[in-house]
């Protein structure tokens, strides 16, 4: 092959060479990882193979390959602050991958791996060097890899032998681990070398220098550690984890000393140029390499359903993307942009990885709306800088505290490098180290917290399922609500029992059950399970999957004895699963309804199916128009009305998907799926249960529609029954609200709008009546004040306090005053409140009424503002009231004498 191949070249050469070799071509997993809460992200290849390196799961093959999808910008792995800067580092990344599931072990791994780098992508031995594992920690060191690289021809010069941090490969604390071994190209000696810039000699391969790169990564997954720091326990089948970062290897095999010189980045950065006007070069190109690196990264964690918010996964995010935004802002990019380089990726990737652009309107307005809202918070920033600014100059510091740093970067989402840089430019600096212990406090979000209560599946169901093979459902036949089937295991407390009695609430699995397990968000179903000709009976409170495949049923023993290998009878609660089927149905066509109402940017966010309810969150930035839910409502009851017979195919993945049928988020697939119309208009996969008919479904209201996270809204509604009674009890209020106001339901509106107009008059009217009561004195009033610095300066306490009457006082008083100050204060619900009104020729000599009430607000605790001529404020601490009103005479002292 010529050896200036392109990255997808390079990819389809890779898989292709190991599905040659009977290795099984897997698709990516999501960046999302499945059932295991310890990682923040999918950062490795093998990591969707996890359980089957452990032996927890078994597979239909025992060889693959992958290109995985992979970040590194949270938790343990973060690459994050050094993206842009170095040649190497990215937040999202391609590693390829071929692994054995002990099938071959170190001689196949290492024969595969020299043929591909030297015959298929053709690079010289000359350039490539080995290393294999020294032995450390009891481990001995790794002869037999030694020795087999010798057999492959190289020289025994060229293989070295390093320690466990460069040779011992962990996924994290835990899991499968073991020695590796690496293949390493030679870039050039002119690379400078950090060790030699000190005076030392450069450490070859083990160097963090850049003159020899590590390209291929061999792991000879021997171990498991199931514990932080617990003993290594043997693995049952030693097998194989490749890994080889397709980055790197296309900065190799096309002639380039930094992965963002490759095709992988280079059309990202012409777009950066193209947006920005600013042209690129390597030694001033940080921002171009932030925004290429960062719009790859958006795209692909929007696409898994990610999406940006203040915690876990969504807050890793949201420091990407606007890390990404802030960097156009350097390169004095003033428009909306981020969603244009993000566009960029999807025409480029999209064939390689189809989410993408089955997910384009979806992600594109998701980076979209996160940039408007941080231009929002640049600007909200900026003024806050500046007002710190001023005030620091005033009190002559030059240091802004690190809580104040933290403010702008915590609360306000102000990058904290972006505050240093403005404050230099003004002569000052922050506190970082103030301001970094103020962020770890914070780190904890970014590690992933519970990450949406996510649980790792307990190691009882994936034997059960490897043991008992997976649960026949018997839902999908006829009408699904009853059955015949064997217990198969009883589990009491996570272990294995043989039998449960009367009062026992254990968990039981069947071979076959007509009891759906909890599932893309359809509830399980409840109902009874009998033995023994009726002698023993188990309520089942619940039903689940914990592993696909695997129906285990929640129950408590309500009569008599269950043993494991009993033939029983299972039944439904039939009524409970009609409602359920109707309002799983009527999911599919709201999320169809909305695509059409709102746009194709809309995607589901999850979903629950309950037997009284359904809520369906969904992809969309601002609250639904009446009339656009009416639309929605309209749509979904005409599909009902239709009385389309719904249907079920059961087809291979890829061909459901060139059918046009929507995956739904959240949902792992196998090789082979169900498609489910409901409606012609909708189709989808799924597993559910449904109607038979779209009649079935009766009537379709929606109750409520909020916001439930930035981007994401929240759908509530009813079907059939449910539907029909809150439509009722709504007529039943209505009615009531028109008696009390004695007019007919149709005309409840008029009387309401009457009604509120004469409140209003007569609420206007009683202040009228209140203001001239209060300022009926104002004579004796005027009489209390002062005249300080030629001007006539009152303040006077008026209970209870009342704003507007508080402003009609001052109003009246001010003209009166004619020259001066006017102060009135008083407490309302056991807080104070204080307004601060001056004449047009007060304002002139420079006394502000919004500085001037501030600094009273400060005896009360708490703080004001306003304009020049009027301004309010408030405080919790009303018994200081007077002190506060005495301090205005001193205040305005003050101000005539400055």
């Amino acid at each position: 092959m010529p050896s200036a191949l392109t990255a997808s070249e390079i990819r389809e050469a890779f898989l292709k060479f190991f599905e040659e070799r009977a290795h099984r071509r897997v698709p990516s997993s999501s960046l999302v990882p499945a059932n295991d809460p310890t990682l923040l992200f999918t950062n490795a290849g093998m990591v969707q193979f996890k359980d089957v390196f452990t032996g927890r799961e078994r597979r239909d093959y025992s060889r693959a390959t992958t290109s995985q999808k992979c970040v590194r910008a949270g938790g343990k792995h973060n690459d994050l602050d050094n993206v842009g800067y170095t040649a190497r580092h990215h937040t999202f990344f391609e590693m390829l991958g071929n692994f054995s599931f002990g099938d071959y072990f170190k001689a196949d791994a290492i024969a595969y791996g020299w043929e591909f780098v030297t015959k298929t992508l053709g690079l010289s031995t000359e350039r490539l060097a080995i290393t294999v594992f020294n032995g450390e920690d009891g481990i001995p060191w790794d002869e037999e890899a030694f020795e087999l690289w010798v057999k492959q021809g190289v020289s025994r010069d060229r293989i070295y032998k390093l320690g466990k941090k460069d040779n011992f490969w962990a996924m994290g604390d835990t899991g499968p681990c073991g020695p590796c071994s690496e293949i390493h190209y030679h870039q050039g000696d002119d690379i400078p070398c950090v060790e030699e810039a000190a005076g030392n000699k450069c450490l070859g391969v083990a160097c963090d220098c850049d003159r020899w790169l590590e390209i291929w990564n061999l792991v000879f997954m021997q171990f498991e550690r199931k514990e932080k720091d617990a003993p290594l326990i043997p693995l049952p089948k030693p097998s194989i984890d490749t890994g080889a970062g397709l980055e790197r290897i296309a900065s190799v095999v096309q002639g380039k000393r930094s992965n963002y010189d490759t095709d992988l980045f280079q059309q990202l950065i012409a777009r950066v140029v193209e947006i920005s006007g600013k042209p690129y070069a390597q030694e001033t190109g940080a921002s171009h390499r932030v925004i290429a690196d960062h719009g790859r990264a958006a795209a692909f964690l929007i696409a898994d359903g990610v999406q940006p918010s203040n915690e876990g996964r969504g807050y890793v995010l949201r420091r990407i993307m606007r890390r990404a935004i802030r960097h156009g802002t350097l390169l004095d990019v003033d428009q909306l942009f981020f969603f244009k380089v993000v566009d960029r990726v999807i025409e480029l990737m999209g064939d390689a990885y189809p989410e993408l652009r089955e997910s384009r309107p979806f992600i594109l307005k998701v980076a979209e709306h996160e940039e408007e809202s941080f231009r929002r918070t640049l600007n909200r920033g900026m003024k806050m800088i500046e007002d710190n600014v001023a005030r620091m100059k005033q009190a002559s510091e030059k240091l802004m505290s690190g809580a104040d740093v933290f403010l702008l970067h915590g609360t306000y989402g102000f990058p904290w490098d972006l505050t240093q840089i403005i404050l230099k430019e003004h002569g000052l600096d922050a506190d970082i180290p103030g301001f970094e212990e103020e962020l770890k406090k914070e780190a904890e979000r970014g590690k992933g917290g519970d990450l949406n209560k996510e649980k790792a599946i307990g190691d009882i169901y994936l034997k059960l399922l490897e043991k008992l093979g997976p649960t026949e459902f018997l839902g999908y036949e006829g009408e699904g609500h009853e059955g015949e089937g064997s217990i198969r295991a009883l589990i009491r407390d996570g272990a294995e029992v043989i039998q449960a009695s009367q009062g026992d609430k254990v968990e039981l699995v069947m071979d076959r059950t007509p009891f759906y397990g909890e599932s893309g968000g359809q509830q399980g179903d409840t109902g009874d399970i009998v033995g023994h000709g009726g002698k023993a009976v188990a309520k089942v409170q619940d039903a689940q999957r914990p592993v696909q495949g695997l129906i285990v049923h929640t129950v408590e023993i309500a009569e008599g004895t269950f043993k494991v290998g009993d033939m029983v009878q299972a039944a439904v609660n039939v009524e409970r699963r009609k409602a359920i089927r109707a309002n799983h149905s009527a999911t599919h066509l709201l999320h169809k309804a909305l695509k059409l109402v709102l746009g194709e940017h809309v995607k589901q966010a999850g979903s629950v199916v309950a037997p009284d309810l359904l809520r369906f969150d969904f992809s969309h930035f601002g609250p639904m128009t009446t009339e656009e839910t009416e639309k929605v409502e309209d749509l979904v009851n005409g599909w009902i009305r239709d009385n389309a017979a719904a249907q079920t195919r059961v087809m291979a993945l890829e061909d459901a998907k060139k059918s046009g049928a929507v995956a739904m988020f959240g949902e792992k697939y196998g090789e082979t799926v169900r498609v489910v119309t409901v409606h012609p208009e909708s189709t989808e996969l799924c597993g559910g249960t449904h109607v038979r008919r779209s009649g079935d479904i009766g009537l379709f209201k929606v109750t409520s529609e909020s916001g439930v996270a930035s981007g994401v809204r929240r759908i509530i509604a009813l079907t059939g029954v449910g539907a029909l009674q809150f439509v009722r009890e709504q007529e039943h209020e209505l009615r009531k609200v028109a008696e009390l106001l004695k007019t007919s339901p149709k005309d409840v509106a008029k009387r309401v709008e009457s009604t509120q107009k004469r409140v209003k008059e007569l609420e206007r009217k009683v202040e009228e009546v209140s203001v001239k009561a209060q300022t009926a004195g104002s004579k004796d009033l005027l009489e209390q004040a002062r005249d300080i610095n030629g001007m006539k300066v009152l303040a006077t306490r008026v209970d209870p306090a009342d704003d507007k009457v508080f402003r009609g006082m001052a109003d009246q008083l001010r003209d009166r005053i004619q020259s001066g100050v006017v102060a009135i204060g008083g407490e309302k619900d056991g807080r104070a409140i204080i307004l601060v009104a001056l004449t047009k020729d007060v304002v002139a000599k420079g006394i502000s009424a919004g500085d001037l009430v501030r600094e009273m607000a400060k005896e009360v605790g708490g703080k004001g503002g306003g304009k020049a001529d009027m301004a309010q404020a408030g405080g919790p601490d009303a018994s200081k009231l007077p002190a506060a009103l005495d301090k205005l005479y001193e205040l305005v002292k003050g101000a005539g004498a400055a």
